[in-house]
């Protein structure tokens, strides 16, 4: 079922179309899977083909990384198929101001520490967790790379950073012979659609991948919560979480999503993310489930083609709004195209230029 691989970004690294995230392994949270549970989810993922275990320091309070490492310690040639993907950047060490971040220091120390959990001597993909304002991108970079030339992490990539600290990370990479940034780890779903703003388009210019977390908004694209009707809401803990993300926009959505599922005789679930592993730069997609069933559910929807129709109207229903200047730039085509049709791309409704409308 998961065995169509696609290579990440601008680089030769194969990957599977769904990833399995490790995000509920272990912890003390509702959600929190143990060892056991964990490793039922991952036995199941493996069976569907899927070679992504993406993990990051932090999760499960740090225990999720040693989970994924003694379950691959006990698959004898297990990790060699596998692409092991985890995080750096979130501090697991209060009181130290050098746990977190993405100085050298903090590079270095987390990655050793990842290495030991994972028991393994290379992480395939390491993304930088979060920006760090307080430490210039070069630092970053040049630890990174020094990583890579070690041997002990093969590709880097950037998880919810802005698309200028992106492009910044890119061009120093590119003009100081750094390892490059191949891929970003960003929310993305039918009911979080920013990143089509800027950073969809900087991944096709710049030639990244992009993975997506949240693909089911965290539940809120399953069909099981709506609007209104709080029954289900409190099962995990999700009740303000969710109260804040159905609105009306949410529901909207929820009904071409509910209306396409019923034509297709499939779940909600699985054409939320039929519609996501259609868009541009989606590489692979990072599901999280409770189960194993839940997990191949959500999986089969590699099998489900939607129709240009179905796409259309999916992508109206959830598309989101343009702040300045993109909302400029997309008017202003009417002035530089004199109103034609160009690469079969019609004026936008409204005229040319906004600096030509009446004030």
């Amino acid at each position: 079922m998961l065995d169509d691989f696609v290579t990440f970004g601008r680089s030769g690294l194969r990957v599977s179309r769904y990833a399995l995230g490790a995000f509920n392994f272990g912890g003390q949270q509702p959600w929190s899977l143990d060892a056991q549970a964990a490793g039922r989810l991952i036995a199941r993922y493996c069976d569907l083909g899927g070679n992504v275990l993406d993990c990051a320091n932090s999760y499960g309070g740090g225990e999720a990384e040693t989970i994924l490492g003694d379950y691959l310690a006990a698959a004898p040639g297990l990790r060699d198929r596998m692409v092991i993907a985890t995080k750096f950047g979130s501090s697991v060490r209060d009181g130290d101001p050098n746990a977190g971040g993405g100085g050298r220091k903090s590079i270095l120390q987390s990655v050793e520490a990842s290495l030991r959990k994972l028991r393994t001597d290379r992480i395939d993909l390491l993304w930088m967790h979060i920006v760090d304002p307080l430490t210039p991108m070069d630092e970053t970079l040049r630890a990174l790379d020094d990583l890579v030339r070690a041997g002990k992490v093969l590709h880097i990539g950037l998880s919810n950073v802005p698309a200028w600290k992106v492009a910044e990370a890119h061009w120093l990479a590119q003009f100081r012979n750094l390892a490059p940034v191949i891929g970003l780890q960003l929310q993305y779903s039918l009911m979080e659609r920013n990143i089509e703003v800027e950073h969809v388009p900087l991944a096709q210019a710049y030639g990244m991948g992009i993975a997506a977390w949240s693909p089911l908004k965290s539940g809120a694209l399953s069909g099981r919560y709506r609007r209104g009707d709080a029954r289900n809401h409190d099962a995990e803990g999700r009740g303000a979480f969710l109260a804040r993300i159905l609105d009306e926009k949410a529901e909207r959505v929820l009904d071409v999503v509910m209306d396409v599922a019923g034509r297709h005789g499939a779940s909600p679930a699985q054409i939320a993310l039929a519609w996501l592993q259609a868009q541009p730069c989606v590489a692979t997609i990072l599901l999280g489930a409770n189960d194993p069933d839940q997990l191949a559910e959500n999986a089969a929807a590699t099998r489900i083609a939607l129709s240009p129709e179905d796409m259309a109207a999916l992508d109206e229903a959830g598309r989101p709004a343009l702040p300045y200047p993109a909302d400029f730039a997309r008017r202003a085509m009417g002035s530089i195209s004199g109103g034609t049709r160009i690469n079969g791309n019609p004026p936008p409704t409204g005229g040319g230029s906004p600096s030509q409308a009446k004030r």
